[in-house]
């Protein structure tokens, strides 16, 4: 098999893994309780949460651990949505979200709240112009992805954080789910952000909200204040403790990691671009980990099912996202249809190998010759 879907999801890394085990075993009790197994455990989870924020740059007290990226966008946008309500019921958002931001939306679209979509460019960035012709009084939440998933594209969150300084009751929720790990993250000028361990080398199960200390969101778990008010339960140590082992092995080790894939990114794109009806949608700016192209004429779901059957897994759109339809980023940017539905995701990792890259083009060649002597 040749995985070329790290976007949707990565391996753990053994050390990540190693961690998550060693935890598990020395910490037997519930860090909520008042005896020395309590403190122990609860001595593991600070240190995690002090190691996290230190990698971030954000205060422990900032930090919620949740189930995931989607628990995050959720948490945050309604939160925000229910913070803000006597403010305004205006949001903004991008085409580029991911189904856990758009769903949310859509969910509070139905409540009253009223959701516009800022422009895309050709270029895959938001317009920063439109933003500003959207926003209003009553605006009370921008949210935007920093790095898409289906294109790779990183939006210019420091500026839109600039634009907003002139509206005290707007927030600003950054999902940074497809951006840690890949390129530096900054929470400056963002009052919420999301993130997810599985997307870089952690564990399915556990994510983080970051949410500024002054922010008096409705907690997501009633019942009890655990490492926080917002979210109770029996905290997740081994999670968080491997949470934060990935975290430094990916802001560690970035440099060298996105060298190697920005080397593979370069092959595909040159052997890829001799293919007359190939179409690479990910600009040249995207990081270099997502690379979306289409085949003209044939679906991306039948191209994908034909690689699938050569082993070669890649994507179609996010794997959170509703199979049928076009891609919505990739209709975004191009302003067509029939290449939107024929789009589809190769994403790339610094465990991907070159040998790996010859037999997915030696594969995709195949592909590509069977799917388009038919038309």
């Amino acid at each position: 098999m040749i995985y070329l879907d790290y976007s949707a999801n990565t391996p753990v890394d053994a050390r990540v893994l190693e961690q998550f085990c060693a935890v598990e075993r020395r910490c037997i009790g519930n860090a909520n309780s008042h005896h020395q197994a309590g403190s122990a455990a609860k001595a593991e989870i600070d240190a995690a949460t002090i190691k996290i924020a230190s990698l971030l740059g954000v205060q422990p007290a900032e930090i919620i651990y949740t189930s995931g990226a989607s628990e995050a966008n959720n948490f945050a946008l309604k939160g925000l949505a229910r913070l803000s309500r006597h403010a305004g019921r205006h949001i903004i958002s991008t085409p580029l979200e991911h189904s856990s931001v758009s769903g949310t939306l859509t969910a509070l679209q139905e409540q009253g709240y009223e959701i516009d979509l800022l422009n895309v460019k050709q270029d895959g960035t938001v317009d920063l112009e439109h933003l500003k012709d959207l926003l209003r009084p009553d605006t009370i939440c921008i949210a935007i992805t920093l790095v898409d998933s289906e294109l790779g594209v990183v939006q210019p969150v420091q500026e839109i954080a600039a634009i907003l300084k002139a509206y005290p009751h707007c927030h600003l929720h950054v999902d940074a789910t497809q951006a840690v790990g890949k390129i530096p993250v900054s929470f400056e000028g963002v009052d919420t952000m999301s993130l997810t361990a599985h997307k870089f080398y952690g564990l399915n199960g556990i994510g983080l909200l970051i949410k500024r200390r002054n922010l008096a969101l409705e907690p997501l778990i009633h019942g009890g204040e655990s490492t926080t008010i917002y979210r109770s339960g029996t905290p997740t140590v081994a999670l968080a403790s491997s949470l934060a082992c990935a975290l430094d092995l990916a802001v560690t080790d970035l440099p060298g990691r996105v060298g190697h894939v920005a080397k593979l990114n370069a092959e595909l794109r040159a052997a890829l671009s001799t293919y007359p009806l190939v179409r690479i949608n990910s600009p040249d700016h995207a990081i270099p980990h997502v690379l979306n192209l289409s085949v003209r004429n044939v679906k991306g779901t039948v191209f994908q099912r034909e690689l699938d059957a050569k082993g070669v897994c890649v994507s179609v759109k996010s794997a959170c996202s509703s199979d049928g339809l076009p891609s919505r980023a990739v209709f975004a940017v191009s302003r067509d249809r029939r290449n939107a539905l024929s789009s589809w995701r190769i994403s790339l990792s610094h465990l991907t190998t070159e040998d790996e890259i010859k037999a997915f083009l030696q594969a995709f060649d195949v592909c590509y010759r069977e799917l388009t002597a038919v038309h």
